[in-house]
């Protein structure tokens, strides 16, 4: 199977570096309107089997417009949505002492199992992904599908296919709007293309 993994595009709150997780259901911003014109287009050529979303507000405008280009629904599935951030929602670290990527690496020393007030910890974002991932896998194994996500979902989705420790979630970024590829042969699995956003 071939898994194109799609970050949503750009929100206001990602504009203004708030905390947006899986109860924040907001919209695209104007450039993130634009990202999702031009991604549609950019996967038009792609022979896609089915586009499955998070059923958050930024990601199903995002789905519905690539499955367009292939006369296909958009599936919402509820494993895909973000992390839950519980008390962090919301929240600007614009005026923090600390940036929101240091919170995450304190957060990580804790242990990847380790959850968020109010929220949800990473191995359990994880699992719940990959639950999804397993039946597209049984489902459409030799064939192209596109998933539609958020940040925390996607490099979830990336690190479990990959083999690597989930630990390893601050050593990647992903920008709104990008492109991550995953092939998965009987051979194993690889990473064709990572973080793009040339379109």
């Amino acid at each position: 199977m071939k898994l194109i993994l799609v970050r949503h595009g750009e929100t206001r709150w990602n504009k203004e570096g708030r905390v947006q997780g899986t109860s924040s259901d907001t919209e695209l911003s104007d450039k993130g309107i634009k990202q999702v014109n031009k991604l549609a287009l950019f996967l038009k050529d792609e022979n896609i089997a089915v586009v499955v979303s998070s059923p958050l507000k930024r990601t199903v405008a995002m789905a519905k417009a690539i499955a367009s280009q292939h006369q296909l629904p958009a599936e919402i599935d509820d494993g895909l949505r973000e992390l839950d951030f519980g008390a962090l929602e919301g929240v600007s670290f614009s005026k923090s002492s600390i940036s929101f990527g240091q919170f995450l690496m304190q957060w990580c020393q804790k242990g990847v199992s380790e959850r968020l007030p109010g929220g949800e910890s990473l191995a359990e974002l994880q699992k719940r992904c990959w639950t999804t991932v397993e039946r597209l896998l049984t489902e459409y194994k030799t064939e192209t599908v596109v998933i539609v996500s958020h940040y925390f979902v996607i490099i979830a989705i990336l690190l479990k296919a990959l083999d690597l420790p989930l630990e390893y979630f601050t050593k990647f970024k992903l920008s709104p709007g990008s492109i991550t590829i995953l092939e998965f042969k009987d051979w194993g699995t690889r990473l064709v293309t990572f973080n793009d956003t040339s379109y």
